[in-house]
């Protein structure tokens, strides 16, 4: 899921995506240990010496993986959660960003990877810090943020945004994410079942936090 090709692309972006996109398919189908630099440099077309002057190593390029991932689905989301300080129909506004949400976050390349990070997070947390700070730790933070604003606004009933955020958060993601991340695509919801679950995300969420002269 790294960047895709732009019209007048530079000849040495070109090969830094070509180098990221082969890269990740090696990453996801043979893990980190079953990926050499050879590897990547083959899957993309150039030469091992060019991947080093793009990547002074593999865990450089690993990061670079995981930041471009998570940032393709984090990125619009987090565009959106700082608008929902300004909604004018918050429980709408909530679940249509659940229902969003919900759907970046199961995107297979990005489960595989997450399953990946964690597998090698022992090894290499600053991975794990990365994936969670560019993803999950970037969303919760831009709603606190939100949530304060709508507290001001007398929408919500709010003492510590921190928590509140992080509470929908786990509210929306822990039954889908934990089912996929276990079973697999055989675990995934269908489309009927996650609008059901956002839905119900929000309206317990706002049942504990909706400011009660709303």
């Amino acid at each position: 899921m790294p960047p895709t090709s732009t019209v007048g692309e530079s000849r040495s972006a070109q090969k830094h995506r070509q180098i990221l996109e082969a890269a990740t398919t090696a990453f996801l189908d043979r893990g980190y240990r079953g990926t050499s630099m050879d590897v990547v440099a083959a899957g993309a077309g150039v030469s091992k010496q060019t991947v080093y002057k793009h990547f002074s190593d593999k865990a450089t390029l690993f990061g670079e993986i995981v930041r471009s991932t998570v940032a393709v689905v984090a990125d619009p989301v987090h565009d959106e959660v700082a608008g929902l300080a300004d909604s004018g129909d918050l429980e709408a506004d909530l679940t249509d960003l659940a229902r969003r949400q919900l759907a970046g976050v199961l995107q297979p390349t990005l489960l595989r990877l997450r399953r990946l990070v964690i597998a090698e997070a022992d090894r290499f947390p600053e991975l794990g810090r990365l994936f969670y700070e560019e993803g999950p730790g970037r969303t919760i933070a831009t709603l606190a943020t939100s949530f304060a604003r709508l507290a001001d606004r007398g929408l919500l009933a709010v003492d510590h945004p921190e928590r509140a955020a992080a509470e929908l958060n786990w509210l929306l993601m822990a039954g889908p994410v934990n089912r996929v991340m276990m079973l697999g695509d055989d675990g995934r919801p269908a489309d009927a079942e996650l609008d059901d679950h956002a839905r119900a995300a929000v309206r317990t969420f706002l049942a504990a936090y909706r400011h009660p002269h709303d």
